[in-house]
């Protein structure tokens, strides 16, 4: 990368950083922070948490799609400004409706789909997956720092602190896309980055990807489930006050992090991604079902690091999952549905953690988030096993009819080059390849530009 593309992928990268930074950190905190608002039980708070998904994952494709229309910057302002809004409705509410509300307008600032287009536009091909991965870094990283920090600075701070982190966190990313990001007065639409209304149908009607969006769905919405009881089970049950709690979450993470790398390597390298996918399933289930029952702290620490193992391996290893099976060319799309799944998930997780918190009990939540997954873990045992396959792309030299035939007929010779798809309104060929096969000395001398 240059210094303008590096610049701009940070700047990027930090945006989504700071704005899930902004969703998440109440999350370990708010169950009992909300209990002295008016209105609130256990109910309503779930739906205060959750709700961000809902309007999150309704709005994220089409202003990605807006943004074709308008300019990314203009969408994604527009984005963090309502983030911004929502923040300080948030952080004012004395009713728990208005902080539904509130939590309804950040999330409506759904900007995932058109960060990832302006992402696009500011990098050239060859850099363009790195830039996607740091990308995913700050996602994965916001989560994490969001379980650490955030009792630590409701301690601080207070629940109303906390959202006007969230909204001090939104003027960041407002500057940094104003001053950091470059102007991109031809926006380039791209399939692999943008979501098309063309494949929509398509990725929907796809066995392999509904099976990867419900995965996800139901990962985030165990997750947002158990956070509801958890921070209430740590102070009543085992007597640690909720500003200590960072310091069991930092050494959970950080301990599950290093759990994570050995599984994410024996499924991408080694070929096992259907026996991993069964195992980190099934230890989610398990581990979720266990943690009501832990008679010592250390034993609900060692539980939840299991969880967190495997919810760290499925966050890794499903959008690579999407990646890699997504119709040829239409990556965009795919991962576009897959994060609205992502966001539904964390809705129905706090609509229906809530209510079995509020008319059952904690153990409620514990026995249906468990038995959901380990129903879903026999669901992965009757999938077929993903094909270990790559996507390519480059540009095109020319895009004329002849052309763009003739250089079809010769990648089709190409050993290891699976299926391809060529856009001459973009420019570009897109492939999914066998890279174990792959002729790369046959495919270089077709198109040299290409970076493998």
């Amino acid at each position: 990368m240059d210094a303008l593309e590096r610049r701009s992928v940070l700047a990027l990268a930090l945006i989504y950083l700071f704005r899930m930074l902004g969703l998440f950190l109440i999350m370990p905190v708010i169950s009992v922070a909300a209990d002295g608002i008016n209105g609130a039980d256990a109910a309503m708070i779930g739906m205060a948490i959750g709700i961000y998904g809902f309007t999150q994952a309704f709005l994220q494709i089409p202003m990605g799609m807006w943004s074709d229309k308008i300019g990314r910057k203009r969408v994604i302002i527009i984005g963090l400004l309502l983030f911004a809004l929502g923040s300080l409705i948030c952080a004012n509410a004395n009713d728990i409706m208005v902080l539904i509300i509130g939590r309804a307008v950040q999330g409506a600032g759904a900007i995932a789909s058109t960060l990832m287009a302006l992402l696009s536009d500011v990098t050239r091909e060859q850099n363009r997956t790195k830039a996607m991965a740091t990308v995913g870094i700050s996602i994965g990283a916001s989560f994490m720092l969001s379980l650490v920090l955030g009792p630590w600075l409701f301690d601080l701070v207070g629940l109303a602190g906390l959202f006007y982190l969230s909204f001090f966190f939104s003027l960041l990313g407002i500057g940094l896309i104003v001053f950091a990001v470059p102007n991109i007065v031809q926006h380039t639409f791209r399939r692999d980055t943008t979501p098309s209304l063309v494949a929509l149908g398509r990725v929907l009607k796809d066995g392999q990807l509904r099976f990867l969006n419900i995965s996800v769905l139901l990962l985030h919405g165990s997750l947002t489930a158990l956070f509801l009881t958890i921070p209430n089970l740590l102070i009543n049950q085992f007597d640690l006050p909720l500003a200590q709690h960072s310091w069991l979450y930092l050494a959970v993470m950080g301990f599950a992090f290093v759990g994570m790398v050995p599984l994410v390597i024996i499924a991408e390298t080694k070929g096992k991604m259907k026996g991993v996918l069964i195992f980190v399933v099934a230890m989610l289930g398990f581990s979720a079902l266990l943690l009501q029952w832990a008679p010592q702290i250390w034993i609900f620490g060692l539980l939840l690091w299991l969880y967190f193992i495997g919810f760290n391996t499925l966050e890794a290893t499903l959008p690579s999952l999407i990646s890699k099976l997504a119709p040829v060319g239409y990556r965009g799309t795919a991962m576009g549905v897959f994060s609205t799944h992502q966001f539904m998930g964390s809705f129905i997780g706090g609509l229906c953690g809530g209510w079995l918190l509020q008319y059952y009990s904690s153990s409620a939540v514990f026995w249906a988030v468990g038995g959901v997954l380990l129903v879903w873990t026999l669901a992965c045992y009757w999938q077929t096993p993903p094909k270990q396959l790559s996507s390519l792309a480059f540009s095109l030299t020319e895009t004329n009819d002849q052309a763009v035939s003739e250089l079809s007929a010769k990648l089709a010779q190409v050993q290891g080059v699976e299926d391809m798809q060529i856009f001459s309104d973009e420019q570009t060929a897109y492939l999914k390849v066998d890279k174990k096969l792959l002729d790369k000395d046959a495919l270089r001398q077709i198109a040299p530009q290409i970076n493998l």
